[in-house]
């Protein structure tokens, strides 16, 4: 491990160019720190996630990586250099219902969302007393039309969380996972029922309105921070009270 005062507090966020990344990644910028943006097609986005982190006083730095290859996951533990938080926020995968799915759409979602989560964490230069969070959905433990795959992910995400909390808390490092109610991002438009969901979402939700990925990335910044030291092996829930009726 590279001794602190070698490096600036490193932040490494995958998906970090738009939605709810970008949002963690500008929550997590910090006056004399960096943030390592990782992308996979949209380096426009990148770059302008990056250009707002530099306004917060953080250093940036994007790379293109694709989180299925372990070849391109090795290129970005090994830009990041020692990490102090690592965000598994990118999620790429088809939206069908199970009869429509082929195998390599399953494969596809599977090694987008969850595989990475395992990998990166263990290809990661993580300093001793990081902080590992992963980004699930409710799509865990509800039914969401044409989200079995993906739902399939999430679940396995959550699980991955204890398993990895235990086997790193030896070096302090926490691992936990926010289960997000539905978000405001482009995401909406690939699910079968988007609209309706929104519409339901705006109605049922006790604090009356669907989240923001802002609403994320105040929950993962929480877990990241020296408040949430003896939190570890969680999945927290940030809804806005919709899983509660």
């Amino acid at each position: 491990m590279t001794d602190a005062a070698d490096h600036p507090f490193t932040v490494l966020v995958t998906g970090g160019s738009r939605g709810i990344g970008r949002a963690i990644a500008l929550r997590l910028a910090r006056p004399g720190g960096r943030v390592v943006i990782n992308y996979l097609r949209n380096e426009d986005a990148a770059e302008a996630t990056a250009t707002e982190v530099r306004e917060r006083g953080a250093e940036a730095e994007v790379v293109q990586a694709n989180v299925r290859s372990e070849k391109d996951l090795k290129v970005l533990a090994a830009a990041a250099g020692p990490v102090d938080v690592l965000v598994h926020n990118a999620a790429v995968g088809a939206m069908k219902p199970f009869d429509k799915m082929r195998a390599s759409h399953w494969d596809l979602t599977l090694e987008s969302s969850l595989r990475p989560f395992w990998m990166l964490t263990k290809l990661a230069d993580l300093r001793d007393g990081a902080s590992v969070v992963g980004i699930s959905s409710m799509g865990s433990r509800r039914y969401i039309p044409g989200y079995v795959a993906m739902g399939a992910a999430k679940g396995g995400l959550e699980a991955l969380t204890r398993q990895l909390a235990v086997e790193l808390a030896p070096r302090s490092i926490r691992v936990n996972t926010v289960c997000g109610g539905l978000i405001d991002t482009d995401t909406l438009q690939y699910l079968a029922e988007g609209a309706k969901m929104i519409e339901l979402a705006r109605e049922l939700t006790p604090l009356g309105r669907i989240g923001q990925p802002d609403d994320i990335a105040g929950v993962v910044e929480l877990l990241s921070s020296p408040a949430a030291r003896w939190v570890t092996g969680q999945v927290l829930v940030a809804d806005g009270g919709l899983s509660l009726l």
